[in-house]
């Protein structure tokens, strides 16, 4: 985890061509231009390796809080409100057309997301806003992937910073997510596409909220952390101390564990409601509601072999495989298992996972639920051997303890999201006629994919052949 969303790209656009302002003529000069850096620097960002698509993201981040208070001034101008004492005067011209990449919507295997043509501001800025929450929460699970390698174990001053910054950014998410929510629902009509349709928006601000949860549990949970240093080739401990986890902590992160996986479940439950939406993040929906319950268990474990309760901890520990979708804990279930061809399977998948994390690339998308196996497998097999040798206590069935599972505690209160707005000295300047000789920039970056406007090949390219290729062939009505 967290999710690794896709950043959209989007088209040349000139806002000249549709605003007019008699208040502030600079107005739609100067907001064409931000968007034409914004433009530019996602198609550059989508045309980096992904292994380097991280360290760009900051400064993806700084183009769209650049450009975010341009589209702030014409949505009040339009709406006849004013920037603090400055009014505000817009007037459209003609209906907004802009074309975003859909990149939540379902396509065929290895095509590009489709590229979809929307009228109107609003659609603009539901999707710039969409985009700056995918790029805090992208952040996160940059600030995170450090945690999840095996080759450099983290001191736990750099594990506690990068959780906390990861915690800040997914809560910076959630809110512009559920701002969102809150501005889609004032639409007489539905979305024309399903990356900014009520229910994607509504499932995106479960996620991002139940991911901010469930980090929180991860800033003091040592047991991973654990299993990471058991994986590490460079780690010369051959034994370790169990850590130490106060009682009434184990079931307060267990209660947390259990408002996570709320929120992933309802948040999976109104992506039901979308259509045409990529399966891989009701895929990653459904492992996070997983992951979150098999971590509940997990505490609530904990929480009982500290009291002295092996066999209660034992049977939560299999409740949690069972949570997580891993194989049963009892008769035919346990001998698969155990067997060989079983556990060749799941070294190969563990295996494929630290290959994942190496190169930092699509690591994370069963959100956590194979690591969080790992540390359950770990603790079972220490305290089986503790209860055959030393404890001989009774090991319970798992599934009446599950049924016994309380509700979840919420732990963050999030603050609402204000749209931000350019500094009313900066709305004053723009009083002044553009300067005839000034023109907007509108972005260098060439467009592409088969759907794009100067795309010369216009999907008639003979087949087989290399795109933009079609005047080679222009003197055979017979190409192969």
């Amino acid at each position: 985890m967290p999710f690794p969303f896709q950043l959209p790209t989007t088209g040349a656009l000139s806002f000249a061509d549709f605003f007019n302002s008699n208040t502030h003529p600079s107005l739609p000069l100067a907001a064409t231009t931000c968007r034409g850096v914004l433009r530019d620097v996602l198609k550059r960002h989508k045309r980096l390796p992904p292994s380097s698509q991280a360290a760009n993201l900051p400064t993806v981040l700084s183009a769209l809080n650049e450009y975010i208070p341009y589209l702030s001034v014409l949505d009040a101008g339009l709406s006849g409100k004013s920037i603090g004492s400055e009014e505000v005067d817009v007037v459209l011209v003609k209906e907004l057309q802009v074309d975003w990449r859909a990149t939540l919507t379902a396509t065929l295997p290895g095509r590009d997301p489709p590229r979809v043509k929307l009228q109107s501001l609003e659609a603009e800025i539901l999707f710039v806003l969409s985009t700056l929450a995918y790029v805090y929460s992208l952040l996160a699970r940059a600030q995170l992937h450090s945690l999840q390698s095996s080759a450099t174990l983290p001191t736990p001053e750099q594990r506690t910073g990068a959780i906390s910054s990861a915690m800040r950014s997914f809560l910076d998410a959630h809110s512009i997510h559920a701002y969102l929510v809150q501005r889609s629902g004032q639409w007489t009509s539905p979305a024309a596409v399903g990356d900014i349709s009520a229910p994607v928006l509504n499932a995106l601000a479960e996620l991002s909220l139940a991911e901010a949860t469930l980090i929180a549990v991860s800033k003091d949970d040592p047991y991973p952390a654990v299993v990471a240093e058991d994986r590490n080739k460079q780690s010369k401990d051959w034994m370790f101390k169990a850590p130490d986890i106060p009682k009434v902590r184990a079931h307060l992160f267990a209660r947390l564990c259990l408002a996570a996986a709320e929120h992933a479940a309802r948040g999976q439950a109104t992506l039901g409601g979308a259509s045409k939406v990529d399966e891989a993040l009701a895929r990653y929906l459904d492992d996070l509601k997983r992951t979150a319950r098999g971590k509940a268990c997990r505490f609530f474990g904990i929480d009982a072999e500290l009291s002295a309760k092996t066999g209660e901890g034992i049977a939560w520990l299999r409740g949690a495989r069972k949570e997580l979708g891993f194989l049963g804990a009892t008769g035919d279930d346990e001998k698969k298992a155990k067997s060989f061809t079983a556990k060749l399977k799941k070294d190969r998948a563990e295996k494929r996972e630290d290959k994942k994390i190496e190169k930092g690339v699509d690591w994370g998308t069963d959100a956590g639920r194979l690591e969080e196996g790992r540390v359950v497998e770990m603790l079972e097999k220490k305290w089986v051997r503790m209860n055959d040798t030393v404890g001989m206590d009774t090991i319970p069935p798992f599934e009446p303890l599950l049924a016994t599972m309380p509700s979840g505690r919420e732990y963050h209160t999030p603050k609402p999201f204000k749209l931000p707005c350019l500094d009313e000295a900066i709305v004053t300047r723009m009083r002044a006629p553009p300067d005839p000789s000034d023109s907007a920039f509108a972005g260098d970056e060439d467009d592409s994919g088969v759907d794009d406007d100067n795309d010369t090949n216009n999907n008639d390219d003979p087949i087989g052949a290399f795109p933009g290729t079609r005047s080679d062939y222009a003197g055979s009505s017979n190409y192969f």
